[in-house]
């Protein structure tokens, strides 16, 4: 009598497997100290459309580094120089 193998298991199609991006932060890696808020067109990178700050968990940003983010685009939009609410930034 034959012993059958049914532990193989067959898929339609192949399995994908989605490789993502390591997240990094990008002031440690360029070696940025210091984040100016009078740049506003290098805040814009880190506010969505509406103008709210983006999370970290999106950006990959560390957080020494969100903190000054946040605390740039606040003392930006203190100045005027970007906007607290707006339909479309970018």
């Amino acid at each position: 009598m034959a012993i059958q193998n049914n532990s193989e298991v067959r898929y339609l199609a192949p399995p994908t497997v989605d490789v993502k991006k390591k997240k990094y932060c990008r002031f440690k890696k360029s070696g940025i100290k210091f984040i100016d808020y009078k740049d506003p067109e290098f805040l814009k990178k880190f506010l969505n459309e509406q103008g709210k700050i983006l999370p970290r968990r999106i950006t990959g940003t560390s957080l020494k580094f969100q903190h000054r983010i946040a605390q740039a685009v606040k003392r930006a939009r203190h100045l005027a120089l970007l906007p607290y609410v707006t339909d479309l930034i970018k």
